[in-house]
């Protein structure tokens, strides 16, 4: 009897979980479901967490969820509440069931091998526990003549796996690397239970919620980082990431993040040297001001300074 009811909640539960969070995204939100629709791979849910929203994007998501009421879910927050992308992320995780689980950002296209790709990763590298793939900065959807550009993570090698805290030393915002982007994710359900969302990243801090995230896993999980591309990452004026670089508040919020972190790696007892000399280094400007500015700012300006005088007598001799 019990080996039945396992066979049928196996049937029953999904092998992917895709969840896709939304605020006043009336005009990408079908975009974004249809290309979870056209995914090859074809054993998901699709997991619509509505933050509450005050446009016609509900309805969209509602509408979905009528029409493929065994694939599709919308969820909400009690009294239609908004609270933030990390509390939304995290009640599509809490009610989710597949053994993975995909993050699909409400205005991103996924290409329609994402799933299969990422699945096949997993079945080569049992090992890992999280996938982290590359990035097309779309900006053609709005601008024809303007070339999308393809980010792969960080600079170092790709298709392998990183052990901690590999990837924190490589990778934005301590490392030069690219980070990934959320909609080019994938971890295994086991990372959720003891990694979520950080849900002090609110408001204009939740420019950093997916770094909140990233950073947990990069200290505590195995991870495969791709060459593959299957997502289309929506560059656009309106999204939170260009509004606070436009009106100054970039630093505040980066501080607020590289505090949270230091704040993370005390209670969490996390002592790694590299890590730390990266950190204070990040935090110096914000920390130290006079210090960073004495023999880290005025000395990089000199340098730039020289080698632009270089480059110009470089010119005329060559000229």
């Amino acid at each position: 009897m019990a080996t039945k009811q396992f066979i049928a909640m196996s049937i029953a539960s999904p092998m992917v979980s895709v969840i896709t969070c939304f605020y006043n995204e009336e005009t990408f939100l079908e975009e974004t479901i249809l290309s979870v629709l056209a995914q090859t791979y074809t054993d998901w849910e699709l997991l619509l967490v509505d933050d509450g929203s005050p446009d016609t994007s509900p309805a969209i998501a509602k509408r979905y969820a009528d029409l493929y009421p065994d694939k599709i879910i919308y969820l909400q927050h009690e009294h239609h509440a908004n609270k933030g992308v990390c509390k939304s992320r995290n009640l599509g995780v809490a009610k989710s069931r597949g053994n993975y689980i995909a993050y699909l950002d409400a205005d991103d296209v996924w290409l329609p091998e994402k799933l299969q790709n990422q699945l096949n990763v997993f079945q080569q590298h049992p090992q890992a526990t999280a996938l982290l793939e590359a990035s097309n900065y779309w900006y053609s959807w709005q601008s024809p003549q303007r070339s999308n550009v393809i980010i792969p993570i960080g600079s170092n090698e790709q298709d392998t796996l990183y052990h901690p805290p590999a990837l924190i030393l490589q990778l934005y915002p301590l490392g030069h690397g690219a980070a990934p982007c959320p909609s080019g994710m994938m971890v295994k359900r086991s990372v959720h239970q003891h990694i979520l969302f950080v849900e002090d990243f609110i408001g204009p801090t939740a420019v950093y919620e997916d770094q909140a995230f990233l950073a947990q896993l990069y200290l505590h999980e195995t991870i495969f980082v791709s060459s593959g591309c299957n997502n289309l990452y929506r560059q656009r004026q309106a999204s939170q990431v260009f509004n606070v670089h436009q009106d100054g508040r970039y630093h505040r919020v980066r501080q607020y993040y590289l505090e949270w972190f230091a704040q993370y790696l005390n209670n969490h007892s996390i002592h790694n040297n590299e890590v730390n000399a990266l950190l204070q280094k990040a935090l110096l400007p914000y920390h130290h001001p006079l210090r960073f500015r004495v023999f880290h700012d005025i000395p990089s300006r000199i340098v730039r300074k020289i080698k632009r005088i270089a480059r110009k007598l470089l010119n005329r001799v060559a000229a």
